[in-house]
């Protein structure tokens, strides 16, 4: 009897770029591997969308669409090349109106790409209704998604197959046009017999040439398992990674998935020793990036506070840049409570990343001390109906916080058109008012303009951008003192002490403490001080500006929460003690006031 032939997506240049360096890879460096992996036979591939749009604007100083030129010439013209979209959110963190929906699928096309991965975190078909019929509209095709996790523990009310079921019923009510299914577990943490069973269950519901899909990360260690679980209940495709960035927060490994397969009805019908080249190839590619120890490890931890594994490190990213990466075991354990109290949305991009900020806001400024614009707008009813109620007493906190009544209706219908106001700001920015400038400025906002301005800056994690050891001295050294010597020498503008020990000549090099910076000169007035740890974006007023209460003085970004520092009186800017771009902790002085 003949194999079935499992599918499957290699999702190493999205998703685990994600999922390893918090999306944070330049196209240069990769795109020969992407050739390398289509001659191992290859050619369904993961290629953009998700947190890799806008990160390349962020922090590689590169634009999405050219990587997406690049990566289809690399690939050729008969690769099914896919990307990753949020509903209504489209590839933004924010929802995205109706006229910028229809361009995303427009300029996704444009550039080369052939399936879009459509999913809406809250389950809430409404919000995959016109993104997938704009996809279909313009000649690619849908993959709709049913978004799985497992809940804390002591939760109930939504995440099970019959919750799955019917969310899908829904989906076949709705008469949503879509080439293939996919239930994705973001976060890794639905337990294999659910999965089986959701899968089994679908199967059922849908026609025989219908193509389910499943998808995981291994985080909780449950990856192959749950892969196991998804095709013995009926899938026919699964997303796999090749290493260096297979496992742990990204996908199970291909090979290890062959392996898995082996000895039953299954196979996904390749060339070991093809893809162990490609490999080969990859790992070479990425050898200079910093792999973060978080992305590589199994965190059991995660099945009690799902992050998916694709935030994560985008998050320990962020906490390394402003300093705060101690406190991510908190952060993770607040997290149980902000999921279990939020309406159990899907912990995937956007809601994953309301939960993170609602929770490092919970640890850093005390608990539901204030709500993120983002979680309360979502427990609100905002960003669409959460799949189960969220708890009262939040949805009163964020009612009072953010001055907004309970939404029930369609949130497409309370969005202005994006395509006018972002055709405004390139034209008052003398910038050219292209399709793909007008989609990056309504998808990227500041960051996306800062790009176009030429003021966007590299921001990617290399080994060859530390500081290098000290190297053993030359084998011919001129005869010195005995006794240890001692240098002082300066790499990349930064002091180093070196200790030669004597005898062995071992060598010894440690950073010297950098001189502590100034304090503020003491100016009579009042300081304001930063409220969180985080990083200056700009800088709204000068020196000697006159300001008044409330009024807003600069802009600091944590987590991807932008938020604005208000005067707390009336009265003259006297010194402003930091500049755009400068990291600063809790209480340290931004500005004096008198």
């Amino acid at each position: 009897m003949a194999k079935k032939v499992i599918k499957f997506m290699d999702t190493s240049f999205r998703d685990g770029f994600q999922s390893v360096f918090g999306a944070r890879v330049l196209s240069d460096d990769f795109l020969p591997a992407v050739k390398a992996t289509v001659d191992a036979g290859i050619t369904h591939l993961e290629a953009g969308g998700g947190a890799r749009f806008q990160s390349l604007f962020f922090y590689c100083n590169e634009s999405a669409f050219d990587m997406m030129d690049r990566f289809r010439q690399e690939a050729g013209p008969d690769a099914d090349l896919q990307t990753l979209a949020r509903g209504i959110n489209v590839v933004a963190l924010s929802q995205q109106p109706r006229d910028m929906i229809d361009l995303h699928a427009k300029m996704f096309k444009k550039h080369g790409m052939t399936t879009i991965r459509n999913f809406d975190a809250l389950n809430d078909t409404r919000n995959l209704e016109y993104s997938g019929e704009r996809i279909v509209h313009h000649g690619l095709k849908h993959q709709i998604v049913v978004s799985m996790m497992d809940l804390p523990p002591g939760c109930e009310g939504a995440h099970t197959p019959e919750f799955y079921l019917d969310r899908l019923q829904k989906i076949l009510d709705a008469n949503i046009p879509f080439h293939s299914i996919c239930f994705k577990d973001a976060t890794g943490t639905a337990n294999p017999r659910k999965i089986y069973d959701t899968l089994k269950g679908a199967r059922k519901m849908v026609s025989e040439d219908t193509i389910l899909w499943f998808h995981t990360h291994d985080t909780a260690g449950l990856g192959i398992s749950q892969n196991l679980a998804a095709v013995e209940g009926g899938a026919d495709g699964v997303d796999l990674a090749k290493s260096p960035v297979s496992g742990g927060t990204c996908q199970p490994d291909i090979l290890s998935m062959m392996h898995a397969l082996k000895g039953s009805e299954f196979t996904l019908d390749l060339d070991y020793e093809k893809v162990l080249k490609a490999e080969e190839v990859f790992e070479q590619a990425m050898s200079d990036y910093f792999f973060p120890p978080e992305a590589k490890m199994v965190s059991p931890t995660i099945t009690l506070s799902p992050m998916p594994g694709g935030a994560l490190t985008a998050n320990t990213m962020m906490m390394r840049d402003t300093g705060t990466l101690h406190l991510y075991p908190e952060v993770i354990k607040e997290m149980s409570d902000v999921v279990r109290k939020g309406g159990f949305g899907s912990s995937v991009t956007p809601v994953s990343q309301f939960y993170f900020q609602q929770a490092y806001l919970n640890v850093t400024q005390g608990r539901w001390k204030k709500i993120n614009p983002n979680y309360g707008n979502m427990v609100l009813g905002y960003f669409g109906r959460t799949p189960a109620p969220p708890d009262p007493e939040i949805i009163k906190l964020a009612s009072e916080q953010l001055e907004k009544p309970v939404f029930t209706k369609d949130p497409l219908d309370i969005l202005e058109p994006g395509i006018p106001k972002a055709t405004k700001i390139l034209e008052e920015n003398n910038l050219p008012v292209t399709e793909e400038n007008i989609f990056i400025i309504g998808s990227c906002e500041q960051k996306g303009l800062d790009y176009l301005l030429g003021k966007a800056r590299v921001n990617v994690r290399k080994k060859t951008d530390e500081a290098p050891e000290a190297k053993p001295a030359a084998a011919k050294a001129a005869p010195v003192a005995a006794g240890p010597r001692n240098y002082t020498i300066t790499v990349n503008d930064r002091n180093y002490n070196v200790t030669v020990a004597e005898g062995t000549g071992a060598i010894t090099a440690t950073p010297v403490a950098s001189a502590p910076a100034p304090a503020p000169q003491a100016t009579a007035g009042t300081q304001v001080d930063a409220p969180t740890p985080g990083i200056i974006v700009k800088i709204l007023v000068e020196q000697g500006d006159t300001v008044e209460k409330d009024q807003a003085l600069l802009v600091m970004e944590a987590m991807k929460m932008e938020s604005e520092v208000y005067a707390p009186a009336n009265g003259k800017v006297l010194a402003i003690h930091v500049a755009a771009g400068d990291t600063v902790q809790t209480s340290e002085p931004l500005l004096t006031i008198g």
